[in-house]
């Protein structure tokens, strides 16, 4: 605990530089991992491939780069690398959001039932063979988009008492709704076998075959619910100091918890459509940047979200080169770190 309170002790200028740090990271980790797979490539290979790419940069530079190796980088590994990115920034950032609005550090995106909504509506979209698409995007991702959405919205309905959504009713009301569509999930799965194994690896969480379509058919939603946190992130601190003290400090804290709550949900829920379930990525990231740089989220915001894309780019990385040409989906690996973490954490709270 000593260690702890120290660390929470940082300066903003040092908390600023570790932002700025994880963003240097970040970009030699897009680096790398553009190197790393079944083609082994050269870091040259992949900067010469990257700058040709760069209007005028290119041209002037003359690098000479082969078709295959512009088709490996730009066409297969690097919209995969930034999707992860995407996604693990969205996951890392509703995480925050998450924790601080219902001030529980076991708290992440999939609560409320977007993870279990995303599922049925994928479900839906493999046993009844939906085949069609929207802006390049597949019926699976839009079903499965269409189906958090729908969900988080039926749980807001239930919990909602008056004007009011108390969060205790909110949780429980996403357990209860999250327990039906799974059930629901698993009905249609036993009663359209055939299609039972598309379903299960969907639920496991990947980015194979992904390229740039999902990247762009994510990104606006994810920008757009983000946006809505920056600009409420003051109201998200004096949350944190309670609701009574909030509403005392002018803070409509109703109106607010939903509009947290919504934008939360509608990047994970963007997220969650383009990968699967991924899960514990809401909780792991946003606790240990907590005790990194403490609980303001003016910094632990940006910081979560940048470590969040780190954490699940190297993840994916992992997932496809360590037992090659076998690539284990990512849902599997979150899972085997998320719940060991998550033991730890409900033993630490237990008495609390």
């Amino acid at each position: 605990m000593k260690k702890v309170s120290v660390v929470l002790k940082l300066s903003n200028q040092k908390k600023t530089l570790i932002i700025i740090s994880l963003i240097i990271v970040l970009v030699l980790s897009i680096a790398i991992c553009l190197t790393l797979g079944s083609a082994q490539l050269s870091l040259g290979q992949v900067v010469k491939a990257v700058l040709k790419r760069i209007p005028l940069v290119g041209e002037r530079l003359g690098y000479s780069v082969s078709p295959m190796d512009d088709l490996i980088i730009h066409s297969i590994r690097l919209p995969r690398i930034l999707l992860a990115i995407l996604v693990g920034c969205a996951l890392g950032a509703a995480g925050v959001v998450f924790q601080g609005v219902f001030h529980n550090p076991m708290a992440e995106p999939f609560v409320i039932g977007v993870s279990s909504g995303a599922a049925l509506g994928a479900t839906i979209a493999f046993v009844l063979g939906l085949n069609f698409s929207f802006f390049g995007l597949s019926s699976v991702p839009i079903m499965a988009f269409l189906g958090s959405m729908l969900t988080t919205f039926v749980v807001y309905n239930i919990a909602r008492v008056g004007r009011k959504v108390p969060l205790t009713v909110l949780l429980l009301a996403g357990v209860a709704v999250g327990s039906f569509m799974s059930a629901l999930n698993s009905l249609l799965m036993v009663f359209n076998r055939e299609e039972s194994t598309k379903i299960v690896f969907w639920l496991m969480g990947g980015f194979s075959a992904r390229g740039w379509e999902h990247v762009q058919a994510a990104f606006p939603y994810i920008l757009i619910g983000y946006l809505v946190i920056v600009f409420y992130l003051e109201e998200l601190n004096l949350l944190s100091l309670g609701e009574e003290k909030a509403q005392l400090m002018g803070v409509d804290v109703e109106k607010v918890q939903l509009i947290l709550i919504g934008a939360a949900s509608l990047i994970a829920a963007a997220a969650v459509s383009v990968s699967g379930i991924i899960g514990f990525v809401g909780l792991i990231v946003p606790h240990i940047i907590r005790i990194l740089i403490g609980p303001d989220h003016k910094f632990l915001l940006p910081t979560a979200t940048i470590f969040g894309g780190i954490f699940l780019l190297w993840t994916d990385t992992l997932a496809r080169t360590v037992f090659s040409p076998i690539e284990v989906p990512v849902g599997i690996l979150t899972s085997m770190a998320g719940a060991p973490f998550f033991v730890y954490l409900l033993r630490k709270n237990r008495y609390k």
